[in-house]
């Protein structure tokens, strides 16, 4: 007999139970839809949820995982922790920063083409006003793409 992945072993459990995808929902505090897209392998549900679903179908959280490699990669990636998050969340919000400050900018120079007004950036050298935003992104993008696959072991 070959093993069933996630899907099919929730379908099975389900059609034993003889219950719908809605009545299964309700149980578990989901939508029907994340069940149906579970069952048809769209999706995957968090870990609290594959407990919820192995206590109401009295099946260990291993007979719903091992058969299925993605969703037990994806339990195990959800478990870990940054390394980092605090360094992470800086990146995160230079780089937002730096967006920010680009859209300001490009808001500011199709205000003074389009409705003729005269806002200036005064006070600031030329090169902090045009470079500032980029140097921000890339800073910001560059630290949080370093940090963003480093966990605690």
């Amino acid at each position: 007999m070959r093993m069933m992945n996630f899907s099919e072993r929730l379908k099975s459990e389900r059609e034993k139970k003889r219950w719908s995808q809605a009545e299964l929902a309700e149980k578990i505090h989901v939508s029907r839809q994340s069940v149906s897209k579970w069952e048809t392998g769209k999706n995957y549900p968090n870990i609290e949820v594959i407990i919820d679903l192995s206590d109401l179908f009295g099946i260990t959280i291993d007979e719903l995982l091992r058969s299925d490699r993605v969703l037990t990669e994806k339990v195990i990636q959800d478990s870990k922790q940054l390394a980092y998050p605090k360094w992470k969340l800086l990146f995160d919000s230079v780089f937002l920063l730096g967006v920010f400050l680009l859209v300001s900018k490009i808001i500011i120079i199709g205000s003074n083409y389009f409705f003729g007004t005269n806002i200036l950036l005064e006070g600031l050298p030329n090169v902090v006003v045009n470079f500032a935003p980029l140097v921000l992104m890339v800073i910001g993008g560059i630290g949080s793409d370093q940090l963003k696959d480093k966990y605690l072991e």
